[in-house]
């Protein structure tokens, strides 16, 4: 049985996540930042614990809360979004609690949840933005947002340098119809993750590795510029 991991898993993209992968067989650790998250992800068949990802403290027994297991795949799902131009600057409060959950909790995650998927050969993927690239930036709509997600970006390109035996990822989801993304976008979440997983799949194993290492990729598998 193939286990994953995803770490931000309570709602929207990350619950549905786990509810695919459960649903398809895979045994799936889940985190949530309280009890209801939690009873909502084991109502699924997820295996959870409490994590929140913007308090280092938190993130601090990731590793072993992971002892000895094997993940052939890890997601970071985890994020908040603000949707301010750079004409209304960010309070420290704001800025903090963005650049917390979408890259701070990713750095502090990613060394300790990088070692039990090299054990698996497996992916560690990062759930992004298009919106985090700087060639198809064209208005400064939620600029602070942009910024932690091509942040979180460059997380991902370092990262095989240190831990050459995982499959590195940042993965776009497209808009989806979710909490963040409005009724408008023209993906249900069910259909973004279905493609995501077909996307992680391709790129799943050693002998992909090297054609897909570190890329930014859309939901669909299609490469997006940085």
């Amino acid at each position: 049985m193939k286990t994953v991991l995803i770490l931000g898993a309570s709602r929207g993209i990350g619950f549905e996540f786990a509810r695919q992968y459960a649903a398809d067989g895979w045994r799936v650790l889940a985190t949530a930042r309280d009890e209801e998250g939690c009873a909502k992800l084991q109502a699924v068949g997820a295996e959870t614990f409490k994590l929140d990802v913007a308090k280092p403290a938190s993130v601090s027994g990731l590793s072993w809360r992971l002892d000895g297991e094997k993940i052939d795949v890890a997601l970071y799902v985890a994020g908040v979004m603000e949707r301010a131009s750079p004409q209304t600057p960010p309070t420290q409060q704001v800025f903090d609690d963005l650049m917390h959950a979408n890259v701070l909790g990713a750095m502090q995650a990613l060394p300790q949840v990088a070692p039990w998927v090299a054990d698996a050969d497996g992916t560690f993927a990062f759930v992004s933005s298009r919106m985090a690239s700087l060639a198809l930036t064209d208005s400064g709509r939620a600029a602070l947002y942009k910024v932690s997600k091509a942040a979180l970006n460059m997380v991902v390109r370092t990262a095989p340098s240190d831990f050459p035996n995982v499959t590195w990822l940042a993965l776009s989801p497209g808009w989806v119809q979710t909490d963040m993304g409005g009724d408008a976008a023209p993906l249900t979440v069910q259909d973004s993750v279905t493609q995501m997983r077909a996307t992680l799949e391709a790129a799943s194993g050693a002998k992909q590795r090297a054609a897909v290492q570190g890329q930014f990729l859309n939901y669909d598998g299609t490469t997006l510029p940085w």
